[in-house]
């Protein structure tokens, strides 16, 4: 062969290999409201920058006829590439081939790549569209996603890894993305469950399809397992591009700086007023969170699961910080066993990448009653308390409102591991509120006393001086200086260093 005939060979059999299962099958993809593999991951990466590996890798199967039926990449495109310039790893499913199944050879595709994202020190992005493990394989496709899922418990808080389900995920399939560290799914097109409606019907005569057995809304808002609900493929990549820049590439680094262009020293008159005279009467703590970050921009996760805690990423002076806080706006910012999920989990995911924490407290309490009781509310509730005194990295805490009982304690209180603890003047910390406190302590008084005993008691708790004179609180603040300590507080924090005992790991209540 001549060296033209040479390299015409080569772009044809590259230029078939970047069909994947052809062009009906594209199309077929494309009719469904679906990109393929390769256009999300050229929508998710900046552009010019993707380079793929295992192109040309084909399956092994003999089984079933499967020898005659051999497509390039096997349903798998996996490669490099960047994002706002910062390297990362990525993998997809082709559904456009095999249905995107789970074979022996793209499992191997797959590991090949997390461990090249482990060795470099960049974050891995899964791109899930596939039918499952691959049938006519049987054990060897299983074992395939069992050395996917050691590869994630590995790379686990060492480089951040992202899961993006664009179609179905069922079996075990679904058990990569749980072990990653967040989870977008797409409304109406993204299916998560581990036994599907056919399967459940013939167990357990249940008759469910599969938006309400496993759809983005079941695992957003009931669940707990999805961390992102988006409208389209575009703006579930665009989002996943935006919460990387706030995020380093490896647990050894820092997030990203960014220029700060908001004055530091800017007052919020309005926090002033944000906090209602009657201590019962709820209002939204974003309104406290949003304004003094940079740009008043918060990157909320989870925002509809467990409401009664917020979490999410915001920066201060230009650096990432990761928001902690109670929702007085819902369930009056009560602690259960949802909320303790899901903050501990992501004050973990912050103390892994070295992202400050600072929490925004108003909390009455856990939820009470039999079921938080029945279903562990004492071992959840734990976690948060476990989490935050694990955490090495810098730890501010505002305490706008109450902060009562157990619940002070496991929302980073001083004692805890806290470094900087600030209240505004109407902060109230005490074991109780006054009325349940002198209920309890003067039971057998007349309601002519009661009201004078609480009157006294709110004169001696509902304000956070008793604290302070303990250096429980280091500074009472006024609400409108509330963003210039805070920036404060994290610059004087900054060069933290701190290491719990050496050990294998710890033993958290789970």
């Amino acid at each position: 062969m001549t060296r033209e005939e040479i390299y015409a060979r080569f772009e044809e059999t590259d230029k078939n290999a970047s069909l994947g299962g052809g062009v009906d099958k594209i199309e077929k993809q494309h009719a469904q409201g679906k990109k393929t593999a390769r256009e999300r991951i050229e929508v998710l990466l900046d552009k010019g920058t993707f380079n793929e590996l295992d192109k040309l890798v084909t399956q092994r199967c003999t089984d079933f006829g499967m020898e005659k039926k051999k497509v390039a990449g096997d349903g798998m495109v996996t490669g490099y590439g960047r994002i706002d310039g910062r390297l990362v790893f990525v993998y997809a499913y082709d559904f456009t081939a095999f249905g995107g199944s789970l074979s022996e050879t793209n499992a191997a595709k797959i590991v090949k790549v997390q461990q090249l994202a482990l060795k470099n020190g960049a974050p891995v992005i899964a791109l899930n569209d596939s039918g499952g493990a691959r049938i006519q394989e049987g054990v060897s496709s299983l074992a395939g996603y069992a050395s996917i899922f050691y590869q994630n418990t590995i790379a686990s808080g060492v480089i951040p890894q992202i899961s993006a389900i664009l179609g179905p995920c069922a079996g075990g399939a679904c058990y990569s993305p749980a072990l990653t560290d967040f989870i977008f799914m797409v409304k109406e097109q993204s299916h998560m469950f581990i036994t599907g409606p056919d399967v459940v019907k013939t167990v357990t005569n249940e008759v469910v399809d599969k938006e309400e057995l496993g759809g983005a809304y079941v695992h957003s808002g009931k669940s707990g397992v999805t961390h992102f609900v988006c409208n389209d493929e575009d703006e579930t990549l665009m989002t996943i591009r935006e919460l990387l820049s706030f995020l380093p590439s490896n647990n050894m680094e820092d997030a990203p700086k960014v220029a700060c262009t908001d004055d530091i020293h800017r007052t919020v008159e309005a926090l002033q007023t944000v906090i209602p005279e009657d201590p019962n009467i709820p209002y939204d703590i974003k309104d406290i969170i949003e304004p003094v970050l940079d740009n008043q921009y918060f990157f909320e996760v989870m925002p509809h699961f467990a409401k009664n805690v917020v979490i999410g990423f915001g920066r201060l002076n230009g650096r990432t910080v990761g928001i902690v806080a109670n929702q007085p706006a819902f369930l009056a910012g009560v602690l259960d066993i949802d909320a303790s999920d899901k903050a501990a989990r992501f004050i973990r995911f912050c103390d892994c990448f070295n992202i400050p924490l600072v929490t925004f407290e108003d909390v009455p309490g856990f939820l009470p009653g039999t079921q938080q009781e029945h279903n562990g509310i004492i071992r959840h509730g734990a976690k948060i308390v476990y989490a935050y005194a694990e955490a090495t990295v810098p730890k501010v805490t505002l305490i706008t409102r109450k902060a009562y009982g157990g619940a002070y304690i496991v929302m980073s209180s001083k004692p805890t591991g806290a470094d900087i603890n600030l209240a505004y003047p109407q902060a109230e910390i005490a074991v109780m509120g006054a009325a349940g406190a002198v209920n309890i302590l003067y039971r057998n008084a007349s309601p002519e006393e009661k009201t004078e005993i609480v009157r006294s008691y709110e004169e001696k708790f509902s304000n956070p001086y008793r604290a302070a004179e303990r250096g429980l609180i280091d500074e009472v603040i006024m609400p409108r200086d509330t963003r210039y300590k805070l920036i404060q507080a994290l610059e004087m924090c900054q060069n933290k260093s701190q290491s719990n005992p050496p050990k294998k790991h710890g033993n958290m209540p789970l």
